[in-house]
């Protein structure tokens, strides 16, 4: 397996965190070939292109964000997690699987581990802890 630079894959993560929300299809090619999302606490698995971006639309789409505050992230050449809380709330259906209904405002512990190749994006777990604030 080729492996990105330490430096190449926080900036690949870097750039996902940050634009994802924004225009999902702008962070589309930070994945790589084979691409396998997989989100355990809320049931989900997607692995084609389209598929994340769909879910990526869709969950933006259905909340307002109030806040996203890093925790740590680091990396190594095959490797980066980031760990952060995020806070918002769920505005219109379209959050699949949310655990809290439409007008809750949460805050989500999101841990992400992100399995890097070629400074790409080949497989992203994402875990996280739900909590209603309001």
């Amino acid at each position: 397996m080729s492996c990105g630079s330490i430096e190449q894959n926080l900036a690949t993560v870097d750039a996902h965190i940050r634009d994802e929300a924004a225009d999902p299809a702008e962070v589309m090619h930070l994945y790589g070939d084979g691409i396998v999302l997989d989100m355990p606490t809320r049931n989900l698995r997607l692995s084609t292109l389209e598929a994340i971006e769909a879910n990526y639309r869709n969950m933006f789409g259905a909340i307002e964000l109030i806040s996203m505050e890093p925790v740590e992230r680091f990396a190594t050449q095959d490797r980066v997690v980031d760990d952060m809380l995020v806070r918002f709330t769920i505005v219109k259906e379209g959050f699949t699987n949310a655990p809290y209904p439409v007008g809750s405002t949460v805050e989500l512990r999101l841990l992400h581990v992100f399995h890097m190749k070629d400074a790409k994006i080949v497989h992203e777990k994402v875990f996280e802890g739900w909590k209603k604030i309001a």
